[in-house]
């Protein structure tokens, strides 16, 4: 099963309050149904959301459904779950603020649906089991989104998720709009929000295990990194003593410049730091690090001094 399909079967196993189960209901009859004339039909694919409605539908509106089980056509192996509701539906649509009185659609759910917090909560719930999906955490990117058939009531659903400062957007697609959020805290506290607690659990762990992941990655080129800087920059010295060997000789330099060279010669994968601690150790002077990039310094200045007179033709090896 995805991880969408798990964060559906989970929360199709809360128990609310009355007020809680009509604003949840609302929300999936109005994105996943089609309402004709005395009829209604309800699809999916979860078995488990099915069974909710059907004994939502029964238990406070004492309105048996209907049940058809088909083969998907899609060559896929589950099955989709058909509910029907035939009759007179009037009275039910209007409790559940999708018509109104006179018999039209409403497009955004009158303010008793969603009164109070734990309302918003169930509607955001009926939401997601409608139209909604999660990728799982252990993919490449964090994204959660809801499919949506119109435009005003798109934003009226962001609305209500950025009063929890989701950071929800809204984008115009083919078929529709779709309410995504992309951040994966923000995931998380939607998750939390639908009280798809054993959800939240397994994407927290996922994510900080990921980010943990992450994290030595980045320590791990960081080093990487520094281990071939720290290379180039001992084979570009040894490259410029081997010059001065080549062309004057080391007797040249002074007894600290000589020092560094023979040292730098004898440790060529050695960092400065390493380095100092050697010839500290073994010459019974204190040198730093600083001290010794300093000498390297004036090492490299008389071996670019030795290539210009080469590039110039005019070194003549005395």
């Amino acid at each position: 099963m995805s991880f969408a399909t798990d964060i559906k079967s989970e929360i199709t196993k809360l128990d609310s309050n009355h007020t809680e189960y009509i604003a949840e209901l609302s929300a999936f009859i109005r994105n996943n149904a089609y309402i004709g004339n005395n009829i209604i039909k309800i699809h999916t694919e979860n078995a488990a959301v099915a069974r909710r409605i059907f004994k939502i539908i029964k238990d406070i509106y004492h309105i048996y459904c209907q049940v058809t089980v088909r083969s998907n056509f899609n060559f896929k192996k589950n099955f989709i779950y058909l509910l029907e509701i035939k009759g007179n539906c009037d009275s039910f649509l209007e409790d559940l603020s999708i018509k109104n009185r006179d018999g039209y659609f409403i497009n955004i759910p009158r303010d008793y649906i969603i009164s109070d917090d734990e309302e918003k909560r169930a509607y955001l719930r009926g939401i997601f089991l409608a139209c909604g999906s999660v990728n799982n955490p252990k993919t490449s990117r964090y994204h959660l989104e809801l499919l949506i058939d119109d435009n005003e009531y798109a934003d009226f659903i962001n609305n209500i998720l950025n009063e929890y400062n989701l950071n929800s957007r809204v984008i115009k697609r083919v078929r529709g709009y779709m309410v995504y959020i992309k951040e994966a805290e923000k995931i998380s506290d939607f998750l939390r929000l639908i009280k798809a607690y054993k959800g939240v659990l397994y994407y927290e762990n996922i994510r900080i295990y990921r980010n943990q992941k992450n994290i030595t990655n980045r320590l791990n080129n960081c080093e990487q990194a520094n281990v071939e800087r720290m290379i180039n920059t001992a084979l570009k010295q040894i490259a410029d003593i081997n010059l001065i060997k080549k062309n004057i000789s080391l007797e040249i330099l002074n007894d600290k410049l000589r020092i560094a060279a023979i040292y730098r010669l004898k440790y060529p994968e050695t960092s400065l730091s390493e380095l100092s601690n050697i010839i500290t150790e073994k010459e019974g002077q204190v040198i730093t690090k600083s001290g010794l990039n300093h000498r390297f310094r004036k090492i490299k200045i008389l071996a670019d001094n030795i290539r210009e007179k080469e590039e110039k033709g005019v070194y003549n090896n005395e």
